[in-house]
C-alpha cells in the first residue's frame, strides 16, 4: 500500500487519520475547557447579579388567579361540598364545613398567590438586555458542555478505530521484536487477521444480544454498536492484503517459530481472550469489555491528549536546550544518565504515564547519552527508565485514576508517598550505576570558568520560563485552573502550542548552531534537515501536523493494547482466577510477598490503565483485609507495575525504546558488548531491573517493620 500519496500537498494519511484525530483532540480540549468556563460563568453571574440562577431562564408566570374574591370563592366552595354525598359510615369522610377556616385559607392562598406575582414581576424586570446576552452566552457554554459529554463515548470510539487503523496500515502496532522477514510479515498480518475476526464477531454477538434483549437501545449505545462493527470488519481487507503483500524492505525467508515474536501484542490478547469467551459461550465478551472501557472514556481520551502533548513536546527545543545546561560541567556518562532520568521524572508526570515519556524524549535521551561518552546498553537502560521514576509525582494520571477507584485512598496521600519513592529510586539508580561502571569516577574538571558558559545555556530557557508562566497566571485568573492532575490534560497541549509559536515567531538562529544542537535527532524527530530548520521551513502548521500524524500511531498502538487489556482482565475476572488468591494469610509479610509477584506478573503482561482497573477490581481489597495499609499497597503497586514493564517477557518501556532508537542501535549495543561479562551484555535489562527491584523491596516491607 502506497503510504506517500498526497493530495493538496498532503498525505492521504494526514487527510483521513491526522486530521480527524486533531478534531477529536482539540474538540476534548475545547469540551473539558466548557466545564470549568462554564462554572466561572456562573461565578461571574452571580457576583453580577445577585441571584443570577433565578435569571438563567425566563420565569414561568405564576397560574394563581391575583384578583380572586374570597367572598365568592367561599360560596362555591360551600355549595361544592354540600353537593357532595355524605357516608356516614366513610371514616375518611371530610370534616364538617368550617367556613371561617375556609375563608382564612382562601385569604392565606390570596397572599401566597401576590407573593408569587410579585417574584415573577420583580425577576421579569430585573432581566436586562445585559442579563439576556450573559446568560445566552452561559447556557450555550452549558449546553455545549451535555452535548460533548453524551457524544464521549462515540469519539473515543472513533479515534480508536482511526488511529488504531493507521497503526495497523503503517504496521506501526507494539511486538516483542519489529517485523524483518517476508515470514514475519505474513504471520504478523495472519494473527490480526484472526484478532479482528474474533473482535467482528463480538461485537456483533454484542449488538444483537442487545437489540434482543427487550430494552430500549439509547441511540448514543446504537451508534457505538454499528461503529464498533464497521471499526473491525474494515481491517479484515487490510490484514488480507498484507498477508498477501508484504513491503519491500521485508527480507526474504524466515522462520514461522520466530515470526511469533513479531505478532502485535493487542492480537494475542485479543485471540487469548476471544477463545475463551468463544468456548465459554459468551462470544460478545469482548465487545462487553470494550463497551466497559467507553464508561471510561473521559480517562482514555486523556490518555489520547497525553500523547499528543508528548509529540508535541518532541517538536520544540526544550528539551535540546536543557541538555545544553549539563555541557559546560562534562560530567560523567554515569552521571548524566542519573540527572536524565531523575529531571526525566518531571515531565513523565505531566505525560501520564511512562511509555508515553519514552516515545515523546526517548530518542533525544539516547543520542545526547552517547554523545556524552555513555556506553549504548548504558544508554538504552537511561531511556527505558527515563519514564519510570515520575509515575508517582504529581499530577500523574494513573494515580487519578487510582484515586478516583479507590475510595480508601487519596491523590493527596498517594503524591505524598510517591515524592518519598521518587528520591528512592533515584539514589538506587545512581547507586547501581556509578558501582557497575567500568572504570573509576572521574568528574573532569572543567576547563576555565564553567559559569559564563553555564549561564549562556541558561539564557535560552528564560523566554520559555516567561511563557509558561503567563500561560498559568492566565488560566489562574480567567478560569480558576491551575496546573494540577484535574487541569493538565487541557493546560498542557495549549501550554506546548503557545511554545511552538513562539519558537516558529523567533526562529533563534544561535540556537540553531550545530554545537548546540543534536543534529542527528533533530533530522530523526522530523521530515526537515538542518538546513530546514537554519531557513525557517519549520513552520507551525507543519509542525502541529507532523506531530498529530505521529501521535495517530500512537494512540492507536496504546489504546488497541488497552483495550485487549481490559478484555483480558475481563477472562482473568471470569475465570476465577483471583480466586486462587489466598484470602487469609499467616502473617502480613506473607500476605505482601504473594501480593508483591502477582502484581510485579501483571505489570509484566497488562497495559498501567487495565492493570489499575484489574487490581481495584481484585486485588486491592485482598490487600485491605490482610491489614495493608491501603495507601502502602498502592504505592507498592505503582512501583511492581513499573518493574513489570521493564522485565521480560513483554517489557513494554523497552520495546518503546527500541522503536524511537531504531534498531540498528539495538544491533550496534549487542556488538559492543561481545566478550564482556553477563551484566555489561545484558546491562539494558538488568540496571533497570535490579533498580526497580531494590526499590520495590524497600517500599513493600520496610514499613512493614516501621509503621505496622
Amino acid at each position: 500500500m502506497e503510504h506517500n500519496v498526497r493530495a493538496s500537498n498532503r498525505t492521504i494519511y494526514e487527510w483521513l487519520a491526522a486530521l480527524p484525530a486533531f478534531l477529536v483532540l482539540v474538540f476534548v480540549i475545547i469540551l473539558n475547557t466548557s466545564h470549568t468556563m462554564h462554572a466561572q460563568l456562573l461565578q461571574l453571574g452571580e457576583s453580577v447579579w445577585e441571584g443570577y440562577f433565578l435569571l438563567r431562564h425566563d420565569p414561568v408566570e405564576p397560574s394563581c388567579n391575583l384578583n380572586t374574591d374570597i367572598d365568592t370563592e367561599l360560596a362555591r366552595l360551600i355549595q361544592q361540598r354540600n353537593s357532595q354525598p355524605v357516608d356516614e359510615f366513610d371514616l375518611f369522610a371530610p370534616e364538617p364545613i368550617n367556613p371561617e377556616a375556609m375563608r382564612q385559607s382562601l385569604v392565606a392562598a390570596k397572599a401566597q398567590c401576590a407573593i408569587k406575582h410579585d417574584q415573577y414581576n420583580a425577576t421579569k424586570d430585573r432581566i436586562s438586555p445585559a442579563v439576556e446576552i450573559f446568560r445566552s452566552v452561559e447556557l450555550g457554554v452549558a449546553n455545549f458542555g451535555e452535548l460533548g459529554m453524551a457524544t464521549q463515548r462515540i469519539m473515543l470510539a472513533v479515534l480508536v478505530l482511526i488511529c488504531g487503523g493507521t497503526a495497523l496500515i503503517r504496521r506501526h502496532h507494539i511486538s516483542l521484536r519489529p517485523m524483518i522477514t517476508a515470514m514475519d510479515y505474513r504471520v504478523g498480518a495472519g494473527a490480526q487477521f484472526i484478532a479482528f475476526s474474533i473482535l467482528f464477531y463480538s461485537v456483533y454477538s454484542f449488538k444483537e444480544v442487545a437489540f434482543s434483549a427487550g430494552i430500549d437501545v439509547s441511540t448514543e449505545h446504537a451508534i457505538l454498536h454499528y461503529i464498533w462493527i464497521f471499526g473491525f470488519g474494515a481491517p479484515l481487507l487490510v490484514t488480507l492484503y498484507q498477508m498477501i503483500v508484504v513491503p519491500k524492505e521485508a527480507k526474504p525467508g524466515g522462520n514461522f517459530v520466530t515470526a511469533q515474536l513479531a505478532i502485535p501484542l493487542y492480537s494475542t490478547m485479543c485471540i487469548i481472550s476471544g477463545i475463551y469467551f468463544i468456548s465459554a459461550g459468551h462470544p460478545a465478551g469482548i465487545g462487553i469489555y470494550l463497551n466497559q472501557m467507553m464508561e471510561l472514556s473521559q480517562l482514555f481520551l486523556n490518555v489520547g491528549l497525553y500523547v499528543w502533548i508528548g509529540m508535541l513536546l518532541k517538536r520544540t527545543e526544550m528539551a535540546q536546550k536543557v541538555f545544553n545546561i549539563f555541557r559546560p560541567f562534562k560530567l560523567p556518562p554515569e552521571m548524566l544518565a542519573v540527572a536524565v532520568v531523575a529531571l526525566a521524572a518531571i515531565p513523565t508526570a505531566y505525560t501520564g504515564g511512562s511509555g508515553i515519556f519514552v516515545i515523546a524524549v526517548g530518542g533525544l535521551i539516547f543520542m545526547e547519552l552517547r554523545r556524552a561518552g555513555a556506553r549504548r546498553q548504558l544508554a538504552l537502560a537511561a531511556t527505558a527508565m527515563s519514564g519510570s521514576l515520575g509515575v508517582v509525582l504529581r499530577p500523574c494520571l494513573l494515580v487519578v485514576i487510582v484515586a478516583a477507584l479507590n475510595n480508601e485512598v487519596t491523590t493527596d496521600q498517594l503524591f505524598g508517598w510517591g515524592v518519598k519513592v521518587f528520591f528512592l529510586t533515584t539514589v538506587l539508580f545512581a547507586f547501581y550505576a556509578l558501582i557497575t561502571r567500568k572504570d573509576p569516577v572521574v568528574i573532569q574538571r572543567p576547563q576555565g570558568n564553567v559559569w559564563p558558559e553555564f549561564k549562556e545555556a541558561l539564557k535560552p530557557l528564560i523566554p520559555y520560563v516567561i511563557l509558561i508562566s503567563v500561560t498559568l497566571v492566565v488560566y489562574a485568573l480567567l478560569l480558576d485552573a491551575y496546573l494540577d492532575e484535574f487541569s493538565a490534560p487541557i493546560i498542557l497541549p495549549v501550554l506546548l502550542l503557545v511554545i511552538l509559536i513562539y519558537e516558529r515567531l523567533s526562529q533563534e538562529k544561535d540556537v540553531l548552531k550545530r554545537e548546540n544542537m543534536n543534529v542527528d535527532y533533530v533530522e530523526s524527530r522530523l521530515e526537515d534537515s538542518y538546513e530546514d530548520l537554519k531557513k525557517g521551513n519549520d513552520t507551525l502548521e507543519k509542525t502541529i501536523r507532523e506531530a498529530t500524524t505521529e501521535t495517530t500511531g500512537h494512540i492507536g498502538a496504546l489504546l488497541m493494547l488497552m483495550g485487549m487489556s481490559v478484555s483480558i482482565g475481563g477472562v482473568i475476572e471470569r475465570a476465577e482466577v483471583m480466586a486462587m488468591v489466598p484470602t487469609e494469610f499467616s502473617s502480613i509479610w506473607v500476605a505482601m510477598a504473594l501480593l508483591v509477584g502477582i502484581l510485579v506478573v501483571i505489570g509484566m503482561v497488562m497495559d498501567p490503565y487495565g492493570a489499575v482497573i484489574l487490581v481495584s477490581a481484585t486485588i486491592a481489597s485482598i490487600a485491605y483485609d490482610s491489614g495493608i495499609d491501603p495507601v502502602h499497597f498502592w504505592m507498592v503497586t505503582l512501583v511492581a507495575f513499573e518493574l513489570g514493564y521493564l522485565s521480560p517477557p513483554v517489557a513494554l518501556n523497552h520495546l518503546l525504546t527500541r522503536q524511537v532508537v531504531g534498531e540498528e542501535e539495538v544491533r550496534l549495543s549487542k556488538e559492543e558488548v561481545i566478550g564482556e561479562n553477563f551484566w555489561y551484555r545484558h546491562e539494558k535489562i538488568l540496571l533497570p531491573i535490579v533498580t526497580m527491584a531494590t526499590a520495590l523491596i524497600i517500599v513493600a516491607f520496610i514499613p512493614l517493620l516501621v509503621a505496622y
